[in-house]
């Protein structure tokens, strides 16, 4: 296979691999899926022609969760190659119409969700937030996101967000409708030109209002803008981050208890790829009241809950179980109330795994956010 004048093997550094299975074996989506990696990167290796890929539906059953990468004894990237392979088949427009129009959205609108851009800020009406793009400055950059911005369930995470800043006195602005998607999807969805344009046009804009600090809703624009964009000129947190500190130097306290048993989805784009763990738990265990109860599968063991790597507008290859509904099911036999995360996708496959499960009566997904909101 070439991509780019190179061999697949050449392009990702294939040749390290010993075939151990690794890979394949900690996929969450290989046990349901006829996804597997460990055959993927062996013809990869194997074939010289790319003709084969274009008959793989699997290829976006891939989360892009990193479990494969995180496991594999010789430092190979297999979600990097899946990358590459979507990226193949984007050129030659072998798409799912849902990939077609969110790629496309974004490309129009900055973002995958159809919306027109004058709507992006709509959320913040009624609140004292500065606009960087109306010529006020800020200490922070709050980089709100897509799916926060636009979507109504998650606009309420952003709220909250906001409040607590206010009530810390964080000095804080967003880019109201000059925002655009940071792009992480984008290249996950092998859309890598449209990634480019992106990286350029947000560089461009942080270089203007010149900013120092950013704080993101989500693990996935923190991923991108920390890991994927060229060297930025500021430093970049996921509110887990930000607030914990905030915490920690008592700019933020609580006033109210919540009496719930509160467990927590770690979600993979701050965890597992990014070794956020700590803060989003301590935030959590820092709420008057709560009584805090960890998953057995956490941390860098934590199950995927299939809302990355584009997944979010793509079909699957596979029908059953969702990974999301067996976290919820987990969540409730252990005696959790409220299950909390740090993510707007993991948020919403949740959710919804709530209702898909029949389990509305007895187990509630919020962010941690909205905790921290309505216990300030």
């Amino acid at each position: 296979m070439e991509i780019e004048g190179q061999t697949f093997a050449e392009k990702f550094d294939l040749f390290g691999c010993i075939q151990c299975g690794k890979c394949t074996g900690g996929c969450p989506i290989s046990m349901k899926s006829s996804l597997n990696i460990r055959r993927l990167v062996y013809e990869s290796i194997m074939r010289e022609s790319n003709e084969s890929i274009f008959e793989m539906p699997e290829l976006w059953d891939c989360t892009t969760c990193a479990t494969c990468s995180l496991r594999c004894p010789k430092g190979v990237e297999p979600a990097d190659v899946i990358i590459g392979m979507r990226n193949l088949l984007v050129e030659e427009g072998r798409l799912q119409t849902t990939i077609r129009d969110a790629l496309e959205s974004i490309f129009k609108n900055g973002n995958p969700w159809g919306r027109i851009r004058d709507k992006r800020s709509e959320w913040q009406e009624g609140l004292k937030i500065k606009n960087f793009s109306e010529g006020q400055s800020a200490q922070i950059l709050y980089f709100v996101g897509c799916t926060p911005a636009y979507d109504p369930r998650l606009q309420e995470t952003a709220k909250s967000l906001s409040k607590c800043f206010d009530r810390a006195g964080v000095d804080f602005g967003t880019l109201g409708n000059e925002e655009t998607c940071c792009g992480n999807e984008v290249r996950r969805m092998g859309e890598g030109g449209l990634f480019e344009m992106l990286v350029e046009d947000n560089s461009s804009l942080f270089k203007k209002y010149k900013i120092e600090k950013m704080v993101t809703t989500s693990p996935h624009c923190y991923n991108t803008f920390k890991n994927e964009y060229p060297e930025t000129g500021f430093q970049v947190q996921h509110y887990t981050q930000f607030v914990s500190e905030l915490i920690k130097q008592g700019r933020l306290t609580f006033s109210k208890e919540i009496a719930k048993v509160v467990t927590y989805q770690d979600p993979c784009f701050l965890g597992k790829q990014n070794d956020i763990y700590d803060e989003p738990r301590m935030i959590i265990e820092s709420i008057p009241g709560v009584k805090f109860l960890d998953m057995d599968r956490s941390r860098e063991r934590s199950l995927c809950c299939e809302g990355g790597g584009g997944r979010m507008w793509v079909e699957a290859s596979y029908t059953g179980e969702r990974l999301a509904e067996v976290r919820v099911k987990d969540a409730v036999s252990m005696g959790a109330e409220i299950l909390a995360t740090a993510c707007p996708f993991c948020l919403l496959t949740l959710e919804d795994a709530v209702k898909t499960t029949g389990n509305e009566e007895k187990i509630q997904v919020k962010d941690i956010m909205e905790l921290v909101a309505e216990a300030i």
